[in-house]
């Protein structure tokens, strides 16, 4: 697994993945679920591996070193003392995040020895266990709002020689009265929770991923507060998030939806000029998700670009016809690739940006903006805090 992380760029020599090379995954994760039950089938069933019968290692060992997400709990169970076995309805709640997207990430944050971080979202433990290893568990508090998840990871940790402090209690909030050189959050935010930005210690560094309802075009937010005490802040147009936290509203396209947008005539095609930016060109499709009133999807699994609004109805999808032409076929009340045009032009005028200043103002609000302020958006209001931590 370490080598192909750093065949793909996403681990380089050092402490991360040293600790990645020690980690008995088997140790944090001894059980995990993996789907038996076909695409569409209901009610979906899944079966609880577990580490302790023989029969069971072979697949889990190819879950656990393995490079996607690893399923580790179901319908907010306990995840102590359960049985192997079939479960069947309801869903996954929990899961480790895929290991190329953890690894590049927590070497982003550089950890080092001695440094004190929080890790907010536990889930499977595999980030605290990391923070451990490299920066000392004195220094380390790991949250998540789930009991169950927190007792697991407590005696998961402990079976790996670790003990952090691991708090039951809302992400948002984070520890009040404490201040930490680095701060991961891992899962994604409609905005960056001010308190973690308050409990950012001079010379520290925040991470978190930022989207609206759509899945489709992340950002992450690289927060730091110089030595002196002032915040600085980026939002990064990235190809790859965290799954959406508790609470937060996500849009999805159903498969009818998609057939439709693949097949359907449309209100009108035509060839036009210029093609729409490209893939790569994240900082625009950032910009968009925001700045076009919300609500669009694209279909990733579509061999062309294609964009929905499943509140409306509406879509659009683009074909290459040549060199820097698209056929491109548009439905509903939404012309979405006008929306999308129009859009284009305004962030060549702000010099393509891949990357946003993120302020943050006294009265709590957050802006995005291009270093030339010619393309921004206000990120949204808070939602209302959940219970407050506890250890």
């Amino acid at each position: 697994m370490v080598v192909r992380l750093e065949e793909a760029g996403f681990l380089r020599p050092g402490p991360v993945r040293d600790a990645f090379i020690t980690m008995p995954r088997e140790v944090l994760m001894p059980q995990a679920y993996v789907r038996r039950s076909a695409p569409g089938e209901e009610p979906r069933r899944w079966d609880l591996l577990d580490w302790s019968a023989p029969q069971d290692r072979p697949e889990l060992l190819g879950l656990l070193y393995g490079e996607g997400s690893v399923l580790v709990q179901h319908d907010g169970e306990p995840l102590l003392g359960r049985a192997r076995g079939t479960r069947s309805g309801a869903s996954i709640t929990s899961m480790s995040t895929v290991m190329g997207l953890t690894a590049s990430l927590l070497e982003e944050l550089d950890l080092r020895p001695g440094l004190r971080v929080l890790d907010v979202g536990t889930g499977a433990g595999v980030t605290a266990a990391v923070a451990c290893q490299v920066c000392g568990d004195q220094g380390v508090v790991t949250l998540d709002r789930d009991r169950h998840r927190t007792d697991a990871a407590a005696a998961r940790l402990a079976g790996l020689g670790f003990r952090p402090q691991v708090v039951c209690g809302s992400g948002e909030q984070g520890v009040p009265g404490r201040e930490f050189d680095r701060i991961f959050v891992s899962y994604t935010v409609e905005r960056v929770p001010r308190a973690l930005v308050e409990q950012l210690a001079p010379g520290g560094k925040l991470l978190a991923h930022v989207t609206s309802a759509s899945p489709s075009w992340p950002g992450l937010a690289v927060v730091g507060r110089t030595a002196d005490g002032l915040i600085t802040a980026e939002l990064r147009a990235v190809e790859f998030a965290h799954r959406a936290g508790h609470g937060m509203a996500r849009i999805w396209l159903s498969e009818e939806f998609r057939q439709r947008m693949g097949t359907e005539p449309g209100t009108w095609t035509r060839r036009i000029m210029p093609a729409p930016p490209a893939d790569s060109d994240r900082g625009f499709w950032l910009a968009a998700d925001h700045l076009l009133g919300g609500g669009l999807v694209r279909d990733f699994g579509s061999e062309h670009l294609a964009i929905g609004a499943p509140g409306c109805g509406s879509w659009m999808r683009a074909e290459p016809v040549g060199h820097r032409r698209c056929s491109v076929t548009v439905n509903g009340p939404r012309d979405i690739w006008n929306e999308i045009q129009d859009l284009a032009d305004r962030w060549r005028a702000a010099r393509s940006p891949d990357r946003y200043r993120l302020s943050f103002d006294a009265d709590g609000r957050q802006r995005a903006a291009s270093e030339c302020g010619r393309l921004s958006w206000q990120l949204p209001a808070p939602r209302p805090l959940d219970v407050g931590a506890t250890p």
